[in-house]
């Protein structure tokens, strides 16, 4: 099975809605390896490491987030998987 990595920068009503806290729960359900955290410009990043076709579910759902987001934008950028450990966790703001 291909392994994907990208490194994801969601923009809009990101922060204050949950979203993080949403994307830990997505990604460990589609069985993911990563992180997720805010940015102090009002973004939110993640790095999503795992096989192709659950990597592409989350970036789709990425581009609706959690009811209470708008999501204006999410850039993808295709990354070298990195040694993000074995399962999605929330990261302080950086």
């Amino acid at each position: 099975m291909q392994e994907q990595a990208v490194r994801l920068s969601i923009q809009g009503r990101v922060q204050g809605v949950w979203y993080r806290a949403w994307t830990v729960r997505e990604a460990q359900a589609l069985g993911l390896r990563g992180w997720v955290r805010n940015r102090r410009d009002g973004s939110v990043e993640a790095v999503l490491v795992g096989p192709a076709s659950a990597v592409e579910a989350m970036i789709e759902a990425c581009r609706k987030g959690p009811p209470a987001a708008r999501v204006d934008e999410v850039i993808v950028t295709e990354t070298a998987p990195t040694d993000v450990g074995t399962g999605f966790e929330q990261l302080p703001t950086a």
